[in-house]
């Protein structure tokens, strides 16, 4: 985790995009696919009249980058920059207004923009007291996935965790 921060800070990019760009590199490797589209959560509160507002803002973006084998990594790391800022300036349309303006042949068994999501989520919440009341988190054990293949990370006093959710159905 040192090394890909070393290599972020370097690049000038943030960490995020570090992870991003090789999930999108890993996916082209084995898929031999040069257009690759990962999904990410946003927490979706750009305005500071909605800092304060309880409730859930969350939109999702699809980040599409373009993938070829002589790319180097600079490079790629520079075009998942560009592709990422783009996305992050369009935030605020929501996922299913792009859905319906793309309008891609529809299948009720995958997301109709992309089945692989990287969510990097906030630090882990320590050990919290309320009075006497204690509250820690909890993993929770899910059943099904949401898409193909989600990899979660989150940064820890100790380097990065991750944790990979996919579809039993394709994957052993």
């Amino acid at each position: 985790s040192a090394a890909l921060a070393a290599l972020s800070r370097r690049e000038g990019v943030p960490l995020f995009m570090t992870l991003l760009a090789a999930l999108q590199a890993l996916l082209f490797r084995y898929s031999g696919q040069g257009d690759i589209v990962v999904g990410t959560p946003v927490a979706g509160r750009t305005q500071a009249s909605t800092e304060g507002l309880i409730g859930l803002f969350v939109n999702t973006l699809p980040l599409r980058t373009r993938l070829s084998a002589d790319l180097s990594v600079r490079d790629l790391l520079a075009r998942v920059r560009g592709v990422t800022l783009g996305a992050y300036a369009h935030q605020e349309l929501p996922f299913e207004k792009l859905v319906d303006a793309l309008d891609p042949v529809r299948d009720l068994a995958r997301s109709p923009l992309f089945q692989v999501m990287l969510a990097m989520q906030p630090a882990p919440v320590s050990l919290q007291r309320l009075g006497e009341l204690i509250l820690q988190p909890v993993d929770v054990e899910t059943t099904t996935a949401k898409f193909d293949l989600t990899l979660s990370v989150s940064e820890t006093a100790d380097g990065l965790r991750g944790w990979l959710e996919y579809s039993a159905d394709l994957f052993d």
